[in-house]
């Protein structure tokens, strides 16, 4: 089962150009701090500005360099259903382990809609699916009575669920139970979303943090008095990475840690200073920096 820390990679650039280089020693970081499975072409890799092409590619690094060592969950993505199914099926051809498909954004289907559109999706691969359900950038919300009937289908396993209300984990249990994967993608509730249920997160935090991330998760499976002190060490590093849009505070905390360049693409911008200033700040209050 997908669970634990789950990193959702960013995608470094160099002058704007894919840092094929950068990406591998990424991923071999995360192996290497406990990192339980890699997201590659999510929200925080970019994909909105990444090319058919570049999306393909980081895919095919990520199974590469992760070798059945963490599993590889490719964000396959889209607002097209065609264009989600063509990526879907060439990740799974690369071999992924999963998808990682978020909720049709800018078209706002009807709940039916949705239902369809994963159904389709469903169709036309055999490995499992994760929902990715964040309203807030997607402007629609899947509804758990939605979810429930997506379910019942052969390859639809889970949520990413960044609804940021902590009922629907409750509730998605209650409907669905134990076996279906609930992840958070909010850094910051992971905490209680464990303790009602969910068993781990996709984590943009993790970038930076990846051991810190990792020791907390795996604490909230045995001691949550011991993950209750971690989140609180965590938790201003998890506020910082939010002061602008994703990714670009964490590219330029993964900047001064000697990570990756803190490059992202138009319509993203780098930080502000004062931004740069709370970020480093509170990298040094978890002792990451």
């Amino acid at each position: 089962m997908l669970k634990g820390s789950i990193v959702a990679l960013i995608t470094p650039f160099k002058n704007d150009v894919l840092n094929e280089d950068v990406y591998r020693k990424l991923i071999h970081y995360h192996i290497k701090n406990g990192t339980k499975g890699v997201v590659p072409g999510g929200t925080t890799g970019e994909s909105p500005t990444l090319s058919h092409d570049e999306h393909k590619k980081i895919i095919e690094i990520a199974v590469q360099e992760c070798n059945g060592k963490i599993p590889v969950i490719a964000g396959t993505g889209s607002n097209s259903t065609s264009e989600a199914i063509e990526l879907s099926k060439y990740a799974e051809k690369a071999g992924s382990d999963a998808l990682l498909v978020v909720t049709p954004y800018y078209n706002k289907p009807t709940q039916e809609g949705l239902y369809q559109h994963y159904k389709k999706i469903n169709d036309n691969v055999g490995i499992p699916i994760i929902i990715y359900n964040i309203p807030s950038r997607s402007v629609i919300d899947m509804s758990v009575e939605t979810m429930t009937k997506l379910y019942e289908l052969k390859n639809i396993a889970g949520v990413k669920d960044a609804t940021g209300d902590l009922k629907r984990v409750d509730q998605q249990l209650k409907s669905m139970g134990k076996e279906f994967i609930q992840l958070t993608g909010n850094d910051d509730n992971a905490l209680e979303f464990n303790k009602r249920g969910g068993t781990g997160a996709i984590s943009v935090t993790a970038n930076i943090a990846a051991k810190l991330c990792s020791d907390f998760q795996n604490s909230c499976a045995n001691n949550f008095k011991e993950s209750e002190k971690l989140d609180k060490i965590l938790q201003p590093v998890h506020t910082a990475m939010f002061i602008e849009s994703n990714p670009s505070p964490v590219k330029y905390a993964a900047s001064i840690l000697g990570m990756c360049d803190p490059d992202v693409r138009l319509p993203l911008v780098q930080v502000k200073e004062e931004t740069k200033k709370k970020i480093s700040e509170a990298l040094k209050v978890a002792n990451i920096l």
